[in-house]
């Protein structure tokens, strides 16, 4: 007898494939191309369980399509440039170049050891130049066809750090890292025109058939898109009309005051003369103008003394304030108030005493708003006061579109469409990301870089202990030749936002060494992406930019034309779990312990540990599990199995020691039954036709499962089959044969151990490059079905029948069994019904 030794077994065959090249992608015209591609890693020097389950789930489609015949691509990069990188280095004094090459030396050692079929040769990290130069020259080519620009923006300004923030940088109007406030400056900063595509991108949502539908609406949601209109509220004194655009013009009759922007054109105009209004408006770009910050905020006002009349009702005047809820970066940077049906509307007018009054009631109840603003659905139907378009009880949504029929009839606004996709900005204050390759001369204005320029590759030589961008202050990077006049000139120091290194990596893998971004007969072959895989945080920014950049690409001639949806189809995984365990500390704040540190649920001194479950896995929490230590213990084929067979993948799992030794024992079982068949003799047995029917029947339902992401649900299948191989008195034939699928089937989710157990039995070749088992159709046909016997309603006997057994047989059998016998005593059933191939129900 041999022992189940992962230790050996997965070196061994990780070489094997390595040195058959098995799984390097190759354009061939004989085979259908599949490409299966999970969301790069950030090389944050740790792999964690979470990686495990996502890199598998890919593994298992992978080498489940090759097996059956496709040409697949699998490749693996990392998404390098970022903050982090740039923290660690003014934590350390190190530089960001060697921290994050020293982090992805360290993860790629970590995952090597998974066995997975990844096509290293074509791997790439987005900070090398080679990679970041093909995108300085997408930058240069969607430049000139329009689809990115220059403008002032309002940006959240760090004054520590010296860099530009997002708004979910900005916690409590302090910058994350700094504590800083933050400030609201205007820059000038490079903008991609992806609003240009919010309707062509909102329209192709329809079509993402193989996209999870809360992915697709999260989308549709974030696009935005809006009826409402524009109209002009002329001031009392006969200045120039404040435009608002509204989406609920319908409640006009409610409005009570216009609210503009802090940085509406008006509200900085008039600061100038009013130092409140100017230290309002300085007050309000420290706010974080996230949407939930928003919402929670306090509503605060200044009144700026001018009126305006009503469009409507030109008897009523309405005040103007400048308010700190309006964003100047949707509609027209200004808005009417209408409290009672809009409850950040409500609680300002609250506040500053403003007038409220219903627009519209819900059928059956006309109670004047109080502390609740009403607002119905636009499908519910509501009764309109005096409304001026004549319109009484309809929906919202038909009250709306009367409302702006009625408006462009009267000449007083005008009907538009909007959207809240705003246009993407991509310039970082930083350093460790994608130099923008454009040159700032005094003569020529912005001039792009030459193409026989790039990369331009980021300077070595700089320092982070002062604040801000280093190469602002690197004059012999930063000082350079025009490249129209050849004048001195500066270059552009801003870097690119890093949602634009992921935005089309899924290109470049299809040619990594090529000259250009895309060598586009490999583009040709190889894209779309046919299968994506990555966590529901990435469902709305990265997915979308991923989206808009296949299209720029395509405009720019580096997709093919009709490549304009990079990923067909798309799976968001769940997360790996783990409990938390943790103490008071003598102020009763939570000490966290480590999994290894706990037995029993008590620490080693007997001190009992309180138990969370299934939270996230964190570091600060300690309820982290090593991979290394994983793979070291059990094996990398008993992490993938555990990881795949817990839940349905879309779902957490969470990660149990007990889970682990149990997948562990499992697979032990598996290889000595191998072992066992190998050493049996060639003697008859008995049953044969029972097992490959059980055998034909589990090639069915795995492949079921395989193709519909129900990972957990084929691994309940090979259980079940694992027990059948286990208890059958086969010949050796048959459970060889029985052994060698099984083999086949768990490949996808333990690739060594299926080698292992091939080449055990004889196999030819690598099991990974063996065709997929198929089902034999005539081997599903049952012969025979087990009834169960229900004797009013309670289940008390069953009976073996053929699958055609004719109804009176059946019943005539059902009536011979002595637990039908001793319940009718003699008597006849009452009733006797007959469920063909399900259950006998008998009422006595």
């Amino acid at each position: 007898m041999t022992t189940y030794a992962p230790a050996e077994i997965e070196a061994k065959w990780q070489n094997a494939w390595a040195e058959a090249e098995t799984f390097k992608a190759v354009r061939t015209d004989d085979k259908p191309k599949y490409y299966v591609l999970e969301m790069f890693p950030y090389p944050s020097g740790k792999l964690h369980m979470g990686h495990v389950r996502n890199y598998t789930m890919g593994d298992v489609i992978a080498r489940y399509k090759l097996a059956n015949g496709f040409n697949i691509l699998h490749p693996m990069g990392w998404d390098a440039f970022g903050m982090p990188a740039e923290n660690a280095a003014m934590a350390s004094g190190g530089h960001p170049k060697d921290w994050t090459y020293q982090n992805i030396a360290d993860m790629k050692a970590q995952m090597k050891p998974l066995g997975l079929s990844i096509d290293w040769s074509r791997e790439f990290a987005t900070c090398d130049p080679e990679y970041y130069g093909q995108q300085q020259a997408l930058f240069i080519d969607f430049l000139e066809k329009g689809l990115i620009y220059r403008k002032k923006a309002v940006v959240n300004w760090d004054p520590v750090d010296m860099t530009v923030l997002a708004n979910e940088q900005v916690i409590d109007g302090k910058g994350w890292r700094s504590g800083a406030e933050v400030e609201r400056r205007e820059l000038v900063q490079w903008f991609f025109k992806i609003s240009d595509y919010s309707e062509e991108l909102l329209n192709a949502i329809d079509g993402l058939d193989n996209w999870p539908a809360k992915v697709k609406l999260m989308q549709a949601n974030w696009i935005g898109k809006s009826r409402g209109i524009e109209i002009p509220f002329h001031p009392t004194d006969g200045g120039d009309p404040i435009v608002c655009y509204s989406t609920r013009p319908d409640t006009m009759r409610g409005a009570s005051f216009i609210a503009i922007s802090p940085e509406h054109p008006l509200s900085i105009a008039m600061s100038t003369n009013n130092s409140d209004l100017a230290a309002f408006i300085a007050e309000t770009r420290k706010m974080d103008t996230t949407e939930a910050a928003m919402e929670k905020a306090e509503k605060k006002g200044i009144d700026t003394g001018i009126k305006v009349k009503h469009p409507v009702y030109p008897d009523q005047e309405l005040p103007v304030w400048v308010g700190n809820f309006v964003l100047m970066d949707y509609g027209t940077g200004a808005v009417f108030g209408c409290p009672a049906h809009d409850q950040r509307d409500l609680d300002f007018a609250q506040k500053y005493d403003l007038p409220v009054q219903n627009a519209f009631y819900m059928p059956g109840n006309h109670v004047p708003v109080e502390n609740e603003a009403l607002v119905p659905a636009k499908t519910e139907p509501v009764i309109y006061i005096d409304h001026f378009a004549g319109i009484q009880q309809s929906t919202s949504q038909d009250g709306i579109n009367a409302t702006i029929d009625y408006f462009e009839k009267n000449d007083l606004g005008i009907g538009q469409t909007k959207y809240r996709l705003r246009d993407w900005g991509l310039s970082r204050q930083r350093y460790w990301g994608c130099p923008i390759p454009v040159i700032h001369c005094d003569d020529c204005g912005v001039v792009p870089e030459k193409k026989e320029n790039l990369p331009v590759e980021l300077p070595y030589d700089v320092s982070f202990d002062i604040p801000g961008n280093p190469l602002d202050r690197h004059p012999t990077w930063r000082d350079c030749a025009c490249p129209s006049c050849g004048k001195p000139a500066k270059r552009e120091t801003d870097t690119m936002d890093t949602f634009v290194d992921s935005s089309w990596y899924y290109a470049r893998f299809t040619a990594p060494d090529a000259a250009t971004p895309t060598d586009i007969d490999d583009a040709a072959y190889w894209m779309n992406v046919d299968q994506y895989i990555g966590g529901i945080e990435h469902a709305i920014l990265h997915l979308l930019y991923s989206r808009f950049f296949a299209r720029a690409m395509n405009m720019t001639g580096h997709l093919p034309q009709g490549t304009s949806e990079p990923f067909n189809a798309l799976f968001t995984q769940g997360m790996v779990t783990h409990e938390i365990y943790q103490t008071k500390d003598a102020n009763d704040r939570p000490v966290y312990h480590l999994p290894e540190d706990v037995t029993g649920g008590k620490l080693a001194d007997g001190r009992e540990v309180e138990i969370i479950p299934s939270a996230k896995m964190s570091k600060s929490k300690k309820n982290v599990v090593d991979p290394d230590d994983i793979l070291a213990k059990y094996g990398a084929d008993t992490a993938r199995w555990f990881v795949l067979s817990d839940s349905p993948p879309e779902r957490d799992v969470e990660w149990t020691a007990s889970g682990a030794e149990a997948a562990f024992k499992h697979l032990n079982r598996v290889w000595t039954l191998c072992d066992r068949i190998a050493a049996m003799d060639d003697t008859k047995g008995e049953g044969d036709d029972d097992l490959l029917r059980a055998m034909h029947k589990t090639i069915h339902d795995v492949t079921m499962a395989i193709e519909t992401f129900g990972f957990n649900a084929a691994i309940a299948k090979m259980y079940a089959f694992t027990a059948t191989l286990q208890k059958s008195e086969a010949s050796k034939a048959a459970k060889r044969q029985s052994i060698m699928t099984l083999a086949q089937l768990m490949s996808p989710m333990t690739p060594h151990l299926s080698e292992d157990i091939w080449a055990h039995q004889g196999g030819e070749g690598l099991i990974a490059n063996a065709p997929w088992p198929v089902a034999d159709q005539a081997m599903l046909v049952e012969d025979t079905v087990t009834m169960p016997i229900q004797i009013n309603g309670k289940r008390r006997a069953e009976i073996v029948v053929a699958a055609d057994a004719a109804k009176d047989a059946v019943e005539a059998m059902a009536l011979e069994q002595d637990a039908v016998q001793k319940a009718l005593a003699g008597a006849v059933p009452k009733k006797l019904i007959v469920v063909p191939g399900r259950i006998v129900n008998i009422v006595i």
